[in-house]
């Protein structure tokens, strides 16, 4: 019995074929698993959970979106009609693939910021077949450790992100297939539970909400029991915080969030929903409301520590608003502005918020000041938008008031 329950934990032959593993002994396997796991568990600061997709990103006409009832700049699930979405995008249009889904893209901008192999690891569900194999390749390739739930009878999820307004809005429509089969199973094992008590900083986007709550709130509990980590989360989409199924697991979550962040448009539709502005007035926020939102979600909302926390709305090529507050005080109000880039420089913009996420989060992560933090993000996400989808060269280059960040 001691044996089975070893091979099981160990993960049997630990992807070798069973007529190699014949010629293997089982404490070999095991030295080999856990040196596998050790080493991850001593090098990882940042985990990230979320729902890995196939970006399948292409130029369109603006005719396209209203073909599918779409928005630019909004971000959606995709509905029965959206179905013959990622064919038409294949087969008429100049598609890019690439490795995505909000919370994954962000850990991948960390990694390329931090460097070290291992130093992010990150949690989610696909399919077996072949757009999961490229997604695994393509993380290990950037660094991250993922950890994928394979679900046998969905399909890897893919998103489809319409780019308009030459590169300056992308509408995304979600399938999450096999992402939306996430099981809180998949956290609580020995394999991931250890690399939840070593990392640090968590970070989810508000879409994993739809999927598995339980997790999220896993997560919760175990920074609000841990002083030295933080837990952040992304607003991510208007309809998150409209449906009252996923207002309700929004707010079930948010006594654990130390960090959030969001853009304008899903700061106006949570103005709307704290009862902040009138609906007809949600066209855009100003200025002052931007701050007031932020304000109210940093210092007016549940908390389980005393921790304060720290809401940040990006605003495109506007000045970044950032508050932190506690149930007590306001502790500070910011703006920051972000770095230039030429229109004809801006290739696509999506994944712009999500660079910024990992930017911000390598930073954080190292423990470096909230305006370093800020930084950061803007530097990864001017690189970002230069190139297709939520890419990035080599090395980053990264100088924080002139002098080049070594990490």
């Amino acid at each position: 019995m001691l044996a089975l329950a070893m091979w099981r934990w160990f993960g049997g032959c630990g992807g070798l074929d069973y007529s190699a593993a014949a010629f293997i002994r089982p404490w070999q396997l095991v030295r080999r698993r856990l040196a596998s796991l050790m080493g991850i568990r001593d090098t990882v600061r940042i985990l990230g959970m979320g729902n890995p997709l196939l970006d399948v990103s292409a130029s369109v006409p603006d005719t396209l979106l209203t073909k599918y009832g779409l928005e630019p700049n909004n971000a959606i699930l995709a509905e029965q009609r959206h179905r013959p979405l990622v064919r038409e995008l294949r087969d008429a249009y100049a598609a890019d693939y690439v490795a995505g889904g909000a919370t994954q893209n962000a850990i991948r901008v960390a990694q390329w910021m931090l460097q070290r192999p291992g130093s992010t690891a990150y949690f989610g569900a696909v399919g077996n077949d072949d757009f999961a194999e490229r997604m695994r390749q393509a993380a290990r390739r950037d660094g991250v450790h993922v950890q994928y739930r394979v679900d046998e009878h969905e399909p890897t999820g893919t998103c489809a992100v319409l780019v308009t307004s030459n590169g300056q809005c992308r509408s995304l429509v979600a399938d999450l297939g096999a992402a939306n089969t996430y099981k809180i199973e998949h956290l609580r094992h020995p394999d991931q539970w250890q690399l939840v008590e070593a990392a640090k900083l968590f970070y989810i986007a508000g879409f994993f909400l739809t999927v598995s709550v339980e997790s999220a709130l896993a997560i919760g509990e175990h920074v609000a029991q841990n002083a030295d980590k933080t837990f952040c989360m992304n607003l991510s989409a208007p309809f998150l915080l409209q449906v009252p199924e996923y207002w309700n697991h929004f707010c079930a979550v948010q006594p654990f969030v130390d960090v959030y962040f969001g853009n304008e448009t899903e700061a106006c539709a949570l103005a709307k929903r704290m009862g902040l502005i009138d609906d007809a007035a949600c066209e855009a926020l100003t200025r002052a409301q931007l701050f007031e939102v932020a304000t109210a979600l940093a210092t007016k909302t549940p908390k389980r520590t005393s921790r304060p926390r720290t809401v940040v709305f990006t605003c495109g090529a506007d000045p970044i608003v950032l508050v932190i507050g506690d149930g007590e005080r306001l502790w500070s109000t910011s703006e920051y502005g972000v770095i230039p880039c030429p229109d004809n420089d801006v290739v696509d913009t999506n994944g712009a918020g999500d660079a910024f996420v990992g930017g911000f989060l390598a930073m954080m992560a190292l423990g470096r000041p909230i305006v370093e933090c800020v930084a950061a993000g803007n530097y990864a996400a001017n690189v970002v938008i230069r190139q297709p989808g939520c890419t990035f060269p080599p090395k980053p280059h990264f100088r924080y008031r002139g002098v080049q960040v070594l990490v």
